[in-house]
């Protein structure tokens, strides 16, 4: 078993399901996407260069999905919010699959993807 595999397994619930479910949403809307386990959590690379990564911070009671270019996002898609007043990362805080908006994260997915594709390193600030 893979350790990102391992990683979900571990999680309890509700926030292993949610995290399965965001999981299986980027893997069938961006096929070119590649899944690692880094820092202990999981990452969606596209061209070698991160585009989100999942987490459970301490102390909250959510599932944080990462957008790292979500700076550039958060007009387009008011659901990314900036969690710890992070410089250019906006995330979604999913305390239930309800609060999923499916057809705006698949939309938000693809552009996040076209805007990091232009980019020349996800990282910029």
């Amino acid at each position: 078993m893979k350790p990102v595999d391992t990683y979900f397994l571990n999680q309890t619930e509700p926030y292993q399901s949610i995290m399965l479910y965001v999981r299986s949403v980027i893997l069938n809307t961006l096929p070119e996407v590649e899944e690692k386990y880094s820092y202990r959590i999981p990452f969606y690379n596209i061209s070698k260069k991160t585009m989100i990564y999942l987490n459970i911070l301490k102390g909250k009671d959510y599932v944080d999905v990462a957008f790292v270019q979500g700076i550039l996002l958060e007009k387009q898609f008011p659901m990314l919010k900036n969690d710890n007043n992070r410089k250019q990362v906006r995330s979604i805080r999913l305390k239930t699959l309800e609060d999923l908006d499916h057809e705006n994260f698949v939309a938000l997915l693809h552009e996040a993807s076209n805007i990091l594709c232009k980019s020349k390193k996800a990282w910029f600030i």
